[in-house]
């Protein structure tokens, strides 16, 4: 390879790589090919996968690494839109959003994956990953050598979280180990505060135990969050013609989760059908509970509709018009 372009006949020679690079079947080839495409913070995973016959891996090993990978760097963009030690169904949208443009190479035999996150559009997470797999390892120490979670509870700050914990699990479960590498692009160098090069964090069996009960604790340790929901109705229910029911918000505002379930008493519970029927979305206040995934609404109150443009309003209308069951089940019983 030349190293400037001042070398004669030096486009001819980086045509001639460029070809064998992409000829070759080997996997670092590919590597090499997209991080030329595009600049990328690359994110290494290896599990130490027990062999069979022949060194033989199970057929479901890729897979297995590849969910893991996967979880790992979900929970990292989760990181970076809010600090939570249990996200549930918030902020998954726009975290599941943000991996569209992460590229995946192979998985030989579920032990080896690289993912490469664009460095112009995925540097944060790439960061938050860095320091949150940091993070972890610490805590897992620390939990280890003195018996203490606190260190967990400090760790959320680096973007720690249950779902990191749980994606770590999935990694290292049915391994003699697992480690986690991110090496940044070398045309936009290591950010600032990261190492580099970033030594990979290695989490093995005898973690587990302490990732799991990290796991069970920033579950049951979010709280509830109240909330001011605006959202339109996709779905009611109650067991007979009158009395409370529950109704399904698709949330426009409010929260960053997509849906939501709510209980309301009867008035209210008339005052969200009606709202629909015009094709008005309503405005909801309560507690948006950590169990369950902040899925549903408690303590629901001050229901009201809320005014939209026509062009909105014609929207939802024809939205309601689409959806017949509507009615047997706003009417009905299930």
């Amino acid at each position: 390879m030349p190293e400037t372009r001042a070398f004669p006949d030096s486009e001819d020679l980086l045509a001639e790589a460029l070809l064998a690079l992409s000829r070759s079947g080997t996997p670092t080839a590919r590597e090499v090919l997209v991080a030329l495409a595009v600049p990328s913070d690359e994110v290494r995973w290896w599990r130490d996968v027990p062999g069979g016959p022949g060194d033989a891996a199970t057929w479901t090993a890729e897979d297995r690494l590849r969910t893991a990978a996967r979880a790992v760097l979900l929970a990292a963009a989760l990181a970076t839109r809010a600090r939570a030690g249990y996200f549930g169904a918030r902020h998954r949208r726009a975290a599941a959003a943000s991996l569209e443009n992460v590229l995946v190479g192979p998985a030989p035999g579920g032990r080896r994956l690289t993912a490469f996150v664009p460095v112009a559009t995925g540097r944060p997470l790439a960061v938050r990953l860095h320091q949150a797999l940091h993070a972890t390892r610490e805590a897992v120490d620390y939990r280890r050598a003195t018996g203490g979670m606190d260190a967990f509870d400090t760790a959320v700050e680096a973007g720690v979280s249950h779902e990191l914990t749980e994606a770590l699990v999935a990694l290292v479960h049915g391994t003699e180990g697992a480690r986690i590498a991110v090496e940044w692009a070398p045309a936009a160098g290591a950010p600032e505060g990261c190492a580099a090069p970033a030594e990979p964090v290695e989490f093995s069996p005898g973690d587990l135990p302490a990732l799991r009960e990290a796991g069970v604790r920033y579950l049951r340790a979010e709280p509830s969050v109240p909330v001011r929901i605006t959202g339109t109705v996709v779905r009611m229910r109650r067991s007979g013609p009158r009395g409370a029911g529950t109704v399904r918000l698709r949330v426009l505002a409010g929260a960053e989760i997509p849906h939501v379930r709510v209980a309301l008493e009867e008035d209210a519970y008339r005052i969200a059908g009606h709202a629909h029927l015009v094709g008005l979305p309503v405005r909801v206040q309560g507690r948006l509970e950590s169990r369950g995934g902040f899925r549903r609404l408690t303590g629901a109150g001050e229901v009201v509709p809320v005014h939209v443009d026509d062009a909105e309003r014609d929207r939802l209308v024809k939205a309601l018009q689409e959806d017949l069951d509507f009615f047997e089940e706003a009417c009905g019983g299930d």
